[in-house]
């Protein structure tokens, strides 16, 4: 039986307004049939504070910490939690919410496009699975985060290696496309990290950020060696083919297309009015 083609874009390290941009152009393209389904790399340039759809810029992030940082700053399309991007492999998975076997639950639809991830880390030797709640007092905690970081708790079908959360990823549907993206760790700067958050004050700052250690952790700090971005694209890559049973073409942008995403990156992810929003 022969496989579905899809498209493989990797995009190398680009500005946080591009990065969002291409995801919502790829949206878009979809939607208009005009593409096949894509599997997209990327990474960050500077290192960027993500933050989710739905979230409290000024009331959550301490963004004089995150311009003083040098950081990127950008709010995502998808909802979730904040997520420092620097030493990760950025994916984007982009689907008709009509193909072929693929659920209409967003969280079941969830966990068939992240079998990519969890093959690609079966790929690296780490023994990673689905993190599902048990208890009614988990499911709880799945609807109220008690804190505005990412990594902070595992969510439905999140990926987990030793008890431990290694990937983060989010998920948004429009125009009849899915678009889930995602950061796979392959170092955690938690120092860095929990800086550029706000707190009530420093015990809570501490006690959060002792959290985090028991509830999430990067690749290398598992491999028992040191994983390369090259490394995890690779595994990665084969991993999506794999776990999505699909042939993996490149995909190249023609100059008309990154002319498109361009346009949407000025006048939207580049602007306070997007960014500062809530």
């Amino acid at each position: 039986m022969t496989k579905e083609k899809w498209g493989f874009i990797d995009s190398g390290y680009c500005s946080p307004a591009f990065n969002m941009a291409l995801d919502e152009a790829l949206l878009n393209w979809q939607s208009k049939g005009e593409i096949p389904p894509i599997i997209r790399f990327y990474g960050w340039d500077p290192a960027t504070l993500s933050i989710g759809y739905f979230q409290k810029a000024e009331a959550e992030i301490d963004l004089e910490e995150v311009k003083r940082q040098g950081l990127g700053f950008v709010r995502r399309p998808t909802g979730g939690r904040a997520v420092l991007h620097e030493h990760e492999l950025t994916y984007s998975v982009i689907v008709p919410e009509s193909y072929p076997g693929m659920p209409t639950t967003v969280t079941e639809a969830y966990r068939v496009i992240s079998e990519g991830i969890l093959m690609g880390f079966r790929n690296l030797g780490l023994d990673a699975y689905f993190a599902v709640p048990r208890s009614e007092q988990e499911k709880a905690a799945l609807k109220s985060p008690r804190s505005s970081v990412c990594f902070d708790a595992p969510s439905w079908y999140e990926l987990v290696v030793e008890g431990r959360k290694v990937a983060g990823s989010a998920q948004t549907r429009q125009k009849g496309v899915i678009l889930q993206h995602g950061s796979i760790l392959l170092e955690l700067d938690d120092d860095k990290l929990f800086s550029v958050f706000k707190f009530s004050n420093d015990r809570v700052k501490e006690r959060m950020q002792k959290n985090l250690k028991n509830k999430a952790v990067a690749m290398n700090d598992i491999a028992g060696r040191k994983i390369t971005i090259p490394e995890a694209k690779e595994a990665f890559e084969k991993g999506f083919a794999e776990g999505l049973s699909v042939d993996l073409e490149p995909y190249v942008l023609t100059e008309k297309q990154l002319l498109e995403v361009k346009a949407i990156a000025e006048s939207k992810y580049e602007s306070d009015e997007w960014n500062f929003m809530r």
